[in-house]
């Protein structure tokens, strides 16, 4: 009769291939034992009868706003708010104040979130034209994910529009790079269609052939130095049918926003709808659905990017872009699961698997012995409705207020720690950076 430190029996395990009714053992932290463990003892013994247990799912594109900008949001507001929503890992951005583009600011940020986070996290270090230089050896510090670069600008002021500048970056590094892709030119010279008071010109002035033109150089300057990108936030279908054809060097972030939302969220929502790269009509919704079914999408990141009422209630164009996600990223993406537009074991793939096999974390992304007890735990039939009141970021909305869901999650296992369970946050704060394969 084995002993170990808790046991979750009697739910389905999930994997990105598919499904079976067993009990995970976990011993320090890790996953021990996987199958029938009914004449085993724990200290904890969860019955998950009825419940799907899922390798915990990781966001890997919030911004939790510290340093300087922590009165949208920190570590620990935003980590509290991936918690509760059955997100056990972050990757964080790097437009915060100051940047985090040096091995200061990044080792600051490091130490504030190790035992203050509720989730385990990795950062982005941005790159810049100044940095080109020390881009090798900060991509390889501990707790890492790799280097972020805005080709176009959106929140903060990391920017490198040109061929040049982002073709030295690529030819520095070795890691996976990550790209927010929009044409900064063709923005500055489109900045005459914003509407005033409009928010459903920001479609129009953030137009397809923007995100276009800036996709087809990244990949051209990813070839041309051999190198491999991630496309954010794909916002077109016609992104969608030329990156097809360059799974080689482009792996594919998608969101739930723009995967959920389409133009009428203007009329619904105003500027609270207002995000780069925006939501657009509901063709390009389907387009962005068809890389999800087709496999050209890797991954899933909620572009948690929180603003207060007030900032974002400012008129168009003076009203900032981004909206809350890291709490709604799980019931948005699982009510999709129940409605048919995906497969669960497609939602884990996107979700866990994807980011450890396109970033190479070590120990997380799969239910496999050997690997960290990190688990989400879901209630696939139970009914809820999303509300501002539940959303624990600092800035306390979400545009999905009011939307009611299928498939909800119920446990948030973080290294064998209950972290929430049912709604409650049972073990706060032991958050721990993420270690990656290619800077161990």
């Amino acid at each position: 009769m084995a002993q170990y430190d808790a046991i979750f029996k009697n739910g389905t395990v999930v994997n990105q291939d598919g499904s079976t009714q067993a009990d995970i053992g976990v011993r320090g932290g890790r996953i021990v034992a996987i199958g029938d463990l009914g004449g085993d003892t724990a200290e904890r013994i969860e019955d998950c009868t009825g419940l799907h247990i899922l390798p915990g799912v990781i966001d890997t594109q919030v911004h939790f706003r510290e340093p300087g900008l922590t009165h949208k949001e920190d570590l620990e507001s935003g980590s509290l708010s991936a918690v509760m929503g059955g997100v056990t890992g972050v990757f964080e951005m790097p437009n915060t104040n100051p940047l985090t583009t040096t091995r200061e600011t990044f080792e600051a940020k490091i130490a504030a979130g190790t035992g203050r986070m509720h989730c385990d996290f990795a950062f982005f270090i941005g790159g810049t034209h100044e940095n080109v230089a020390q881009l090798p050896e900060l991509e390889r510090l501990p707790g890492c994910a790799g280097i972020k670069v805005f080709m176009g600008s959106s929140t903060g002021s990391l920017l490198v529009p040109d061929d040049d500048g982002v073709e030295a970056i690529l030819r520095a590094i070795s890691r996976r790079a990550s790209f927010h892709s929009e044409d900064e030119y063709r923005l500055e010279k489109r900045k005459p269609l914003r509407v005033p008071g409009d928010p459903a010109s920001h479609p129009v002035w953030r137009d397809v052939e923007a995100a276009m033109i800036s996709t087809r150089r990244l990949v051209a300057l990813a070839r041309k130095t051999g190198k491999r990108v991630h496309v954010l936030h794909i916002s077109t279908a016609d992104e969608m049918v030329f990156l097809a054809a360059h799974k080689d060097v482009a792996s594919v972030e998608v969101t739930p926003h723009h995967l959920t939302l389409d133009e009428t969220a203007y009329t619904r929502l105003g500027t609270y709808a207002q995000m780069n790269p925006p939501v657009r009509d509901a063709a390009h919704r389907e387009g962005i659905w068809a890389g999800v079914h087709n496999g050209v999408a890797d991954i899933l990141g909620s572009d948690h990017a929180p603003h207060t009422r007030e900032e974002k209630d400012h008129a168009y164009p003076a009203s900032h872009s981004g909206m809350t996600g890291v709490q709604t990223l799980v019931p948005i993406m699982l009510d999709h699961v129940n409605a048919g537009r995906m497969t669960l074991q497609r939602f884990v793939d996107m979700s866990s698997h994807g980011p450890n096999r396109l970033f190479g974390i070590a120990n997380k992304g799969r239910i496999a012995v050997g690997y960290d007890a990190d688990l989400t735990i879901v209630d696939l039939k139970r009914r809820e409705t999303i509300t501002n009141e539940w959303v624990k970021s600092r800035v306390g909305w979400t545009p999905y207020d009011g939307v009611t869901v299928t498939g909800w999650p119920v446990g948030t296992i973080v290294r064998g720690n209950m972290v929430m369970w049912q709604g409650e946050l049972v073990t706060p704060s032991q958050g721990q950076p993420m270690r990656f394969l290619e800077a161990l």
